[in-house]
């Protein structure tokens, strides 16, 4: 499940562990073992308790403690953040513009980043808030709770874009324009956009239908339905929202590496 150029990618981020040779324990678990057993959660959404041992993955709370450890550490940014240099190097970084949106999940444990959603009769949910870049890679992903307004997010999800190297010069972080649909019409958030050098296209709400900025927006309802095919996205289990934003950040970085590898079967 870990191809091997994903592995080489991988194996330099993650933190060394130092064994107490005075007292070692039992013998840690090759870490990408342990990364196909992630994997395999997050494809599947098979609880961490039922992940099959025979498979090699070790047990599921091994797992667990192993994807909390490594995304504290920032494994999960650093690799979505190196597969987009990349991408930007191989000129497959649309930034004339970027668009904007966000999704309802079900939450069904609660916890933080949770709230009553308005469009699924009060019950306790998230939302997947998502930009891209022109071609639809995902630059940035957030996680609220179900009752936050899109808006919120279009600024925070604006500065987390990170600066994307791959060229000689600045890194890139700005596109030149922001489509977004009739939730971020407000003239306040069009002003702060234009205020970091971005032209905003926002949808007006009232106005008729037919406006052809669905012509740009239609790539990030696409990159929505790509992270919801990692099953374990589609519902939110987690009751701890660093382990949900986990998988969040990994399966950006996953969407990244297949688009530098169309043929993968990761």
């Amino acid at each position: 499940m870990v191809p091997d150029e994903l592995w080489e990618r991988i194996e330099p981020l993650l933190p060394v562990q130092q064994r107490n040779f005075r007292y070692p324990g039992r013998k840690r678990l090759p870490d990408r073992q342990v990364l196909c057993g992630i994997l395999f959660v997050l494809y599947t959404a098979i609880p961490w308790e039922f992940l099959p041992q025979e498979l090699g993955f070790g047990s599921g709370m091994t797992c667990w403690r192993r994807l909390a450890e490594w995304h504290a550490a920032g494994v999960w940014q650093q690799l979505h953040e190196i597969l987009l240099a990349e991408l930007h190097a191989a000129d497959q970084l649309d930034w004339s513009k970027a668009v904007i949106d966000g999704s309802h999940v079900r939450a069904m444990k609660g916890g933080p980043k949770t709230g009553p959603s308005p469009v699924d009769r009060a019950r306790t949910g998230s939302k997947h808030h998502v930009i891209t870049d022109g071609a639809g890679a995902p630059l940035a992903i957030t996680l609220t709770g179900g009752n936050r307004h899109d808006v919120t997010q279009l600024i925070p999800l604006v500065d987390a874009v990170p600066p994307v190297r791959g060229k000689v010069g600045r890194p890139r972080r700005r596109p030149k324009l922001l489509y977004a649909d009739r939730a971020y019409n407000f003239d306040v958030y069009r002003q702060r956009v234009r205020a970091k050098g971005i032209t905003p296209h926002i949808a007006r709400r009232g106005a008729a239908h037919g406006s052809g900025l669905g012509v740009h927006r239609w790539v990030v309802e696409r990159t929505i339905a790509l992270l919801h095919w990692f099953r374990r996205l589609r519902v939110r289990w987690e009751i701890r929202d660093d382990i949900h934003e986990a998988f969040m950040t990994l399966a950006c970085a996953i969407i990244c590496y297949r688009r530098l590898n169309p043929r993968s079967f990761c």
